[in-house]
């Protein structure tokens, strides 16, 4: 069964050095690699690793990325093209269009 062109929602909660933001990037990346649309929206701690190189890579194949802008501002994050900074109905709004959404806190 392919998977190519099925649409794949990440929320990352935890911090960048945790195995849990890891293990969604790992999983990101292995979607991307099989021709799936993912989407990615890091929300609390997660907000600290919107800049790594390892998500920016992932970007640059194609990642659909995220942020919580109210998590980046109660952090001190300056906004800036590394994701799209937006609200939490964007989480609903990924939630809702594509075919798994899975978390990582």
């Amino acid at each position: 069964m392919s998977v190519a062109g099925k649409k794949l929602g990440l929320l990352l909660s935890a911090r960048p050095e945790t195995p849990s933001f890891q293990q969604g990037l790992r999983l990101a990346e292995a979607a991307l690699g099989r021709g799936v649309d993912v989407y990615l929206y890091c929300v609390d701690e997660a907000v600290w690793g919107v800049g790594c190189p390892e998500l920016q890579a992932l970007k640059s194949r194609g990642l659909k990325l995220y942020a919580c802008a109210y998590g980046a501002h109660r952090r001190n994050i300056p906004l800036s093209d590394h994701a799209v900074f937006a609200g939490l109905t964007v989480v609903s709004d990924l939630a809702a269009a594509t075919d798994r959404f899975l978390s990582f806190n």
